[in-house]
């Protein structure tokens, strides 16, 4: 009964950890526009980088996977003294993932939960990390679609796991069932980008730093 009343104020903490949108605290922080007010109005580290702020999307980017990782890591770490096993550690990582999604400090309007699955997943395994973030460098530097980028690196993950099962790690079904959770609601996400992304719409990374040189005008912060 000890181990389910721990688990559950795990999964409660990292569901509040979670909820802490960094972008909107950063941007804050730093004096620039709220990244729900302007671009695709998503509060992640790709709008706030419309800001103008490289530094502001990088430390952006950190914090919402740092805030994945933790909550994971400490389990993984520490748990086993005080019986949270690999159920635990899938609870905490998608109620962290949750928490971006839906933060119960911003009137649950959240981002679209790229980073903070990246750092779920270094959380579990650092290999699976950075295999997942790898996939996302490949499809972003051939096709320039972060959107795209981000969509098959969710549907990588999973297979990952379940493919190099016994060799890197061993899966754990309900570890596995996190992963596949967090790629289906990341892709539900993504819904508008998908539709822009077949109707050829969607804008390609640089795009506006293309379209500025072309015009001799800086891009607009």
């Amino acid at each position: 009964m000890t181990a389910v009343v721990y688990s559950l104020l795990a999964t409660v903490a990292a569901y509040l950890l979670g909820s802490l949108s960094f972008a909107v605290i950063v941007t804050r922080v730093m004096g620039l526009s709220d990244p729900r007010t302007y671009g695709s109005k998503n509060p992640g580290a790709t709008n706030v980088l419309r800001s103008g702020s490289k530094a502001a999307a990088i430390i952006t980017l950190v914090l919402d996977a740092l805030k994945g990782w933790l909550p994971v890591a400490l389990v993984a770490w520490w748990g086993k003294p005080y019986g949270l096993g690999e159920g635990t550690v899938a609870l905490v990582g998608l109620a962290a993932f949750l928490g971006h999604l839906w933060p119960v400090f911003f009137r649950f309007e959240g981002g679209k939960g790229v980073a903070t699955a990246l750092g779920v997943l270094l959380g579990i395994s650092v290999w699976l990390g950075l295999a997942t973030a790898a996939t996302w460098l490949i499809i972003a530097f051939f096709f320039r679609y972060s959107s795209l980028a981000s969509l098959v690196a969710a549907a990588f993950a999973p297979v990952y796991y379940l493919l190099v099962d016994g060799v890197a790690w061993n899966a754990e079904t309900p570890i596995a069932a996190a992963i596949v959770v967090m790629a289906l609601l990341l892709a539900w996400r993504h819904r508008e980008n998908i539709g822009r992304l077949v109707q050829g719409k969607e804008s390609r990374l640089g795009s506006k730093k293309a379209a500025a040189a072309k015009d001799g005008s800086k891009p607009a912060k």
